[in-house]
């Protein structure tokens, strides 16, 4: 039988004995387990949790309003960090993406932030922190993954693919400087109506790291002094970090 959804709670009876054949190329698929109120200091959200048959990991939405069946849904999918997200790190932009997400969606009718179990571009925290100490030595991040034997990034984003496509959400304008992100959604069949540029000023720690985004990755930041998009001028938003660290542009 199947189960009516006309709200986030519904998805959770629906599904509860969920099986499919799966997103990629390991088959992913993924079954919402809880739903709950979730007040922040960025606003008031819905957090849906999930389950997925690859490796049990945990993966959560974390949604403003009615995005139930929606259309052109501002979405960020943003990987867990953390160095970044809970320590406070200046060696990366992550926490300062994530809180802008938040702050951007809450202001919005409906959005969702996807937060995926995917540490150091996947290849794990304490890989993470192995690459971090060859970055001490002289290497760039993406040099640091190559050394340790992994890809640049190892990311996969069918989990994120199904995961939209559990919340019913039709098509989403995705908030990111990552053209790879795109194109990884649209592989497996999510309709992006749009990029969101989600620019975050450099500070002294992380300016290299960002530039090595955009130099070898391929992501849309420029600090070569060609002309910028208005949010490149947006303040950075770190709490509590003193003003001597934000670089003046």
């Amino acid at each position: 039988m199947t189960v009516p959804v006309t709200s986030l709670q519904d998805l959770v009876e629906r599904d509860r004995d969920h099986e499919c054949e799966g997103f990629g190329s390991a088959k992913v698929c993924v079954r919402v387990v809880g739903v709950a109120e979730l007040p922040t200091r960025f606003g008031a959200f819905r957090i849906v949790g999930f389950w997925n048959n690859r490796d049990a990991k945990e993966h959560i939405a974390i949604i403003k309003g009615d995005v139930l069946g929606a259309d052109a849904v501002p979405a960020r999918l943003h990987s867990e960090c953390l160095t970044g997200d809970v320590l406070g790190s200046l060696r990366c932009d992550c926490r300062d993406q994530l809180i802008m997400a938040l702050k951007k969606i809450s202001a919005e009718p409906y959005g969702v932030v996807l937060y995926l179990r995917q540490e150091g571009r996947g290849i794990g925290l304490l890989n993470k922190i192995r690459a971090y100490s060859l970055q001490d030595q002289g290497l760039d991040t993406v040099e640091a993954n190559l050394a340790l034997g992994f890809r640049d990034d190892e990311r996969d984003y069918a989990i994120a693919a199904h995961m939209l496509q559990s919340l019913t959400i039709r098509s989403v304008q995705l908030m990111t400087n990552n053209p790879k992100k795109v194109g990884a959604l649209e592989s497996y069949g999510i309709d992006v109506r749009g990029r969101l540029p989600h620019l975050i000023p450099p500070n002294p720690h992380n300016r290299f790291y960002l530039e090595t985004k955009a130099n070898r990755s391929g992501h849309f930041i420029d600090f070569g002094g060609k002309p910028r998009l208005t949010e490149q001028h947006d303040l950075v938003m770190v709490d509590g970090m003193p003003d001597a660290l934000v670089e003046k542009e």
